[in-house]
């Protein structure tokens, strides 16, 4: 059992160190948990920013419900850095429904989010618990400013665009071929989920502040779509992203295609194992720590309606210190205040959009969004 209040799960990995170095900011205790306690030891001693000051524990767990109900019982809130979250995923929410904890992960696997709104939403809620999946730069930003145009009353369609300066982590990597080979991806289209042309490729997109299109791509669909289907403001949403290199963007769709067409055939098992090798070929070691003048951060949404407009651009740095930090600051609100809802639901409607951006302007990680209106 957890003798802190938070624990973070997968905490060794690229991601879940920031979220313990974020957690030590908050001066919140927790525990840093995973398969491996030597591991997460020595990844707490080199990668974590003033460890030495943390209240923590290291807890060494296996993969299945019954040892994580017991691990997250006596903790609060879990925040579960282990993907895929369509393959990892469900062990760990169960176990956190069954341990009475909220429950936040990074997810951008759209599959994941519909299963989590659909299969446990329902329970989470009802046990007056927060699920709250995709509490990351890539999504939750995206969706501040999304809020952000969306306090102008009469806009129900969201045109949403996401970059980022820097590469995936090696989880990350595994996650985009894992989820390109078992799930479609889904924009929202007058409350019904349509799905984009697998064929597509590379989209050109206006990014704000630069003369240069940029290389978009799906993302898997993101989490956007699956956040505002149950919202009765907006009808449309669709997301494309990527990052600002554009050779990595070209390359992308290239490396997925090659590993479809190899696995096609595989039985499920196989096909993982091969894909997971696949991943490794592309990116096996953990990207450096993140510099502010290079890996630079863009959201532009916008929104519209009959009568109306609204643009929303929010400039940032370091996509994964944000994520470390909405982790981090998601998890401090659940510890003092119950959320502003209950079941699956996003961290701007949880915790409050306004409360979220109030952080990452706090910590120097975006900078004040350019808001521009028409019909209001």
């Amino acid at each position: 059992m957890s003798s802190k209040p938070v624990v973070v799960y997968g905490a060794s990995g690229y991601t879940g160190r920031l979220v313990c170095e974020y957690l030590r900011e908050y001066g919140i205790p927790f525990t840093a948990a995973g398969r491996d306690a030597d591991k997460i030891q020595a990844s707490m001693d080199a990668n974590v920013a003033g460890i030495e000051t943390a209240d923590y524990e290291v807890v060494e767990v296996t993969h299945d419900v019954e040892s994580l109900t017991e691990l997250f019982r006596g903790s609060s809130v879990v925040c579960n850095m282990v993907g895929p979250f369509s393959k990892y995923g469900p062990e760990v929410v169960e176990a956190s429904l069954a341990a009475g904890v909220h429950y936040l992960d990074t997810t951008g696997e759209q599959d994941w989010l519909i299963t989590c709104d659909e299969t446990y939403g329902a329970d989470f809620a009802a046990a007056g618990l927060l699920l709250s999946p995709g509490v990351a730069h890539m999504y939750t930003t995206g969706e501040i400013a999304a809020e952000l145009c969306l306090e102008q009353p009469g806009l129900d369609t969201l045109d949403i665009a996401v970059f980022w300066g820097g590469s995936p982590t090696i989880a990350s990597t595994l996650t985009i071929l894992i989820n390109a080979a078992t799930s479609k991806a889904f924009h929202l289209q007058q409350n019904s989920y349509v799905e984009f042309e697998p064929g597509q490729g590379l989209m050109p997109l206006v990014v704000p502040g630069q003369h240069e299109l940029a290389q978009s791509l799906p993302w898997g669909g993101t989490s956007h779509p699956v956040w505002y289907k149950r919202d009765p403001r907006v009808a449309s949403c669709k997301a494309q992203g990527g990052v600002f290199n554009p050779a990595l963007m070209t390359g992308v769709p290239q490396i997925v295609a090659q590993a479809l067409e190899a696995t096609k055939d595989m039985a499920p098992a196989d096909r993982d194992a091969a894909l997971t090798e696949v991943a490794a070929q592309v990116m096996n070691v953990m990207p450096p720590r993140e510099n502010p003048r290079l890996n630079k951060s863009l959201d532009s949404v916008h929104a519209s309606g009959p009568l109306g407009r609204a643009h929303c651009v929010i400039h940032g740095n370091q996509n994964y210190k944000q994520t470390g930090l909405l982790q981090a600051f998601v998890a401090s609100s659940l510890l003092q205040q119950a959320p502003k809802r209950v079941g699956f639901a996003s961290a701007s409607k949880a915790i409050g959009h306004r409360e979220l951006l109030g952080q990452l302007r706090a910590f120097g990680l975006v900078a004040e969004p350019v808001i521009t209106r028409q019909g209001h």
